[in-house]
């Protein structure tokens, strides 16, 4: 069980990453560099940044959606969805919304950039408490994922 969740820590981190950076590019910003530390938490570091409330949003919302639709594609293209898989969307959607959800309460990394860049609390409490709803959903439909029952 701890490889399992350790391995959607990383995988987590490196979709969310990797939604912060796609954010960058589309809004026509530079990637500067990314901080992926194998304990931590990870950064992506973006200058210029012309928008960088896109950009922010960008991570969350790609790290929580991106598990998901591959959930979905291979639901509909095959009988059923490795229980690993559905895990690891859970993880995802828990770990982003509780972030955003959650994390205006210490304006913490990107939700204390939400909130200077102008979203509202309520905005950030509906995004978590939806992503946190639907990861315990998925997690309540996963079954027997390297000992979790």
């Amino acid at each position: 069980m701890p490889v399992v969740v350790y391995g959607s820590w990383l995988g987590m981190l490196a979709l969310h990453e990797l939604g912060h950076v796609a954010h960058a590019v589309l809004s026509g910003g530079r990637v500067a560099g990314i901080v992926f530390p194998l304990v931590g938490f990870s950064q992506t570091i973006v200058h210029p940044n012309p928008r960088p409330l896109f950009v922010v949003w960008g991570g969350p919302v790609w790290g929580a959606l991106l598990p998901v639709m591959a959930c979905a594609v291979i639901r509909f293209t095959r009988v059923g969805v490795p229980q690993v898989l559905r895990f690891f969307a859970g993880f995802c959607l828990i770990a982003n919304g509780t972030y955003v959800g959650a994390g205006w309460l210490t304006r913490a990394g990107d939700a204390g950039d939400m909130m200077d860049h102008g979203t509202p609390v309520p905005v950030m409490v509906v995004f978590g408490t939806a992503c946190i709803a639907a990861g315990l959903y998925a997690w309540h439909r996963t079954r027997g994922v390297a000992g979790i029952a």
